[in-house]
């Protein structure tokens, strides 16, 4: 037999190669980053890019409006653009987040959309052991939707779906086998007018992207009121401004029962300088100064709601499912609500909390699907639609006052 003898040197010029090789393209990505502002989709990218070289990145005909998806971090839609790599990247994206060790409680990537499932708290909550108070100490993502990768089934141009399975038990105790099933699609011009109704100007700048969310129960028991269930909840993260403000529109009631619209007080009563409503429109700041959650219930819940950023002339839509026969899961942190008395609608303006420190800032537009009253076999589904445009004030106000039901110099007077 011949045995081979390699030089103690070769193996120290291969490393040392390997080595250069590494820092250059550490360089690289780090120069090509340097290229493009912060803030823009072509610097987000090349940052995703350094922990995620999977990423999945969508392109409509024209190459401007592009879309970032990763399986590797929970099939998150991370950010969108309207106009190419110097565009304005839409999504937040948590910089900090991608170093360090993995948090106990939630591993905040950001992600201008992403899947979760609920209840959060209540009485089936996914995020408390049984028998836990229900206190921050106590709180954890499952990681299904907080670190783990899925698997992607199919992927084109413009469309990418992708699966994961998920063992969970609910403070009730009760296991839940659940298979999801995501795809995210980026939609052209021609779909988005038709999908809005509305045809677009050619002034205006727009990209949009629909996901289809589907769980099915993979157990073989059924989800009942007496064993509990999940819902597919969707949580799309945005970047704050000064003059940024959401907008809610709800089905038409008097402003003397308002309170029969809304939850204003799940973090604390969100103060009045912040929150305002009309006869059928809720106005939320969101600077990501002030923490502040809100929510609208089934009955009086619109399959819409928006955003609309004066500083950079962003107006942001969202089209999703909403049931207002069904029963909706209460998300709060007590156990003490009737456990279906949840909200459809959500919004929430990050701030900082109690000890001075900060997750964001960001604000959220969140949308929530039935509970899944499913039996062995059976699967829900919900649909949540992003869109955002940019332009001129005068041609953006025509898609707002279509599509949300007030004009943009409404909205930024409302605070």
């Amino acid at each position: 037999m011949i045995k081979r003898f390699v030089h103690p040197l070769l193996i120290i010029m291969i490393v040392v190669s390997s080595c250069n090789n590494e820092s250059k393209k550490k360089l690289n990505n780090s120069d090509t980053m340097s290229s493009y502002q912060q803030g823009s989709f072509g610097y987000d990218h090349n940052f995703l890019q350094q922990s995620d070289d999977s990423l999945v990145v969508l392109s409509d005909k024209t190459g401007n409006a592009r879309v970032i998806v990763s399986p590797k971090y929970q099939a998150k839609v991370f950010t969108s653009t309207a106009d190419g790599d110097s565009g304005l990247s839409f999504g937040w994206v948590n910089y900090k987040a991608f170093t360090g060790a993995v948090d106990a409680h939630m591993n905040a990537y950001g992600g201008e959309n992403r899947l979760w499932l609920g209840p959060e708290g209540g009485r089936f909550s996914l995020f408390f052991k049984p028998g836990d108070s229900m206190v921050f100490t106590n709180w954890k993502t499952p990681p299904a939707i907080d670190t783990e990768p899925w698997t992607v089934t199919g992927k084109t141009d413009v469309m990418v779906n992708m699966q994961k399975s998920m063992h969970l038990i609910n403070y009730n105790n009760t296991p839940l086998d659940i298979m999801v099933d995501r795809s995210v699609k980026i939609l052209s011009l021609s779909e988005i007018s038709q999908l809005i109704s509305f045809s677009l100007d050619p002034a205006v700048k727009a990209v949009g992207y629909q996901t289809e969310n589907r769980i099915t129960n993979k157990g073989n028991q059924a989800w009942t009121e007496s064993t509990g269930m999940p819902c597919i909840w969707m949580l799309d993260m945005f970047k704050p401004s000064p003059a940024t403000v959401i907008v809610v529109p709800f089905k038409k009631t008097k402003a003397e029962e308002f309170e029969k619209v809304a939850t204003t007080n799940y973090f604390g009563q969100i103060p009045p300088d912040r929150i305002k409503h009309t006869e059928d429109i809720l106005f939320f700041k969101a600077d990501g100064k002030s923490r502040g959650k809100l929510g609208v219930n089934p009955v009086k819940a619109k399959t819409v709601a928006g955003s609309y950023d004066a500083e950079n002339n962003v107006l942001t839509i969202t089209l999703f499912d909403a049931d207002s026969s069904a029963k909706y899961l209460n998300q709060e942190w007590n156990t003490s609500k009737p456990p279906f008395s949840g909200d459809a609608v959500n919004a929430y303006n990050d701030g900082p909390l109690a000890d001075g420190t900060q997750m964001g800032p960001f604000y959220e537009i969140e949308s929530v699907s039935p509970a899944a009253f499913l039996k062995p076999g059976q699967s829900l589904s919900h649909n949540h639609t992003v869109f955002h445009f940019t332009g001129e004030e005068k041609v953006l106000d025509q898609i707002a006052i279509k599509l949300l039901g007030i004009s943009l110099e409404e909205i930024k007077k409302a605070f």
